[in-house]
């Protein structure tokens, strides 16, 4: 059975830092930028009803090398739903990042990591890799502080990490923005390369 997949056993001293809940014009736009300017790749994972309403935008972000992730159409809790909207919900968005921006995607976030052995199943009839995060204990949604954001995180900094934050879900994320500003200046002085969560599955065992 498939698993959700929090960390990669790998030598190479890579980390993936993930989004939930955009796209957002404004904080996605701007973490974007963050990596952008760093030389590093971010994974987003989008929710299918806002990819509509800023297709353009959702296209720039892929074109800038990050990486597009199926978050379900309404961001609904997949285990309550039962499974043939279930299925719609990862359908649905999974059709529409292809529309955009011209490929299926390979990742896939379970709404507020709210997964079970069907919701399991269900994406891996897509092909998708079902996605965790180590560093859980951030909340950032609730904009906790940038120091509880950034507390909740060091302890999951190794190689082969898979980190989660928000850039969207409504409301002030500068917060986590702040938070990630940090974690990038200490990522890449300590050598580390911010890639994919893709790129990051290919290096299992490498």
């Amino acid at each position: 059975m498939s698993e959700m997949i929090h960390s990669v056993s790998t030598a190479s001293k890579a980390i993936a830092i993930t989004f939930d809940d955009g796209p957002d014009s404004v904080f996605t736009r701007q973490t974007a930028d963050m990596f952008n300017a760093v030389s590093g790749k971010a994974t987003f994972f989008m929710i299918g009803s806002k990819i509509e309403e800023e297709q353009a935008f959702v296209r720039s972000i892929h074109d800038e090398g990050h990486e597009i992730g199926n978050h379900t159409y309404t961001h609904p809790h997949l285990t309550q739903i039962g499974e043939e909207m279930a299925f719609a919900e990862l359908e649905r968005t999974d059709k529409l990042i292809e529309q955009v921006i011209g490929r299926r995607t390979a990742v896939f976030r379970a709404p507020y990591l709210d997964s079970n052995e069907e919701t399991l199943a269900l994406a891996g009839r897509f092909g998708y890799s079902s996605i965790g995060a180590l560093n859980l204990g951030t909340r950032d949604w609730e904009t906790p502080g940038v120091d509880f954001i950034l507390e909740h995180t060091w302890d999951s900094i190794r190689d082969g990490a898979i980190l989660l934050f928000h850039d969207g879900s409504g409301g002030d994320r500068s917060q986590s923005m702040e938070a990630v500003r940090i974690l990038l200046d200490k990522l890449t002085s300590e050598g580390y390369e911010l890639v994919t969560v893709s790129e990051l599955l290919a290096r299992q065992g490498r």
